[in-house]
């Protein structure tokens, strides 16, 4: 399991809207992450800065990769356009973060 975090910025006015549509994400969007490899997916918010927090947990980076030349993928980013600041293709303005410490006591006998 591979570990991956990142930063993106959603407008000041639309956090509940940001909300409302990844409460109703797309049966077919959901497909298309597990079979790339989602195992998890969370974002969080810091509304005071409107800053996303993003963390999931995939099975490989090569096949994670892919997600993002689908065609679901390039829908959903279109519809998130208009709430996000994106990059001239509608892309999430990303910034992938560095892990720099874990402590997992899932497989642990602790």
């Amino acid at each position: 399991m591979i570990r991956k975090a990142f930063v993106m910025t959603v407008n000041p006015k639309d956090h509940a809207e940001y909300q409302r549509r990844h409460e109703a994400l797309w049966p077919e969007m959901k497909t298309e992450l597990k079979n790339h490899g989602v195992l998890s997916y969370s974002i969080f918010l810091q509304k005071e800065t409107n800053q996303l927090f993003g963390y999931l947990e995939i099975e490989d980076e090569e096949l994670w990769a892919k997600m993002a030349d689908t065609k679901i993928n390039r829908k959903w980013w279109d519809y998130m356009e208009d709430i996000m600041e994106t990059n001239p293709d509608h892309s999430p303005v990303s910034v992938d973060l560095k892990n720099v410490f874990t402590l997992d006591f899932k497989d642990s006998l602790l």
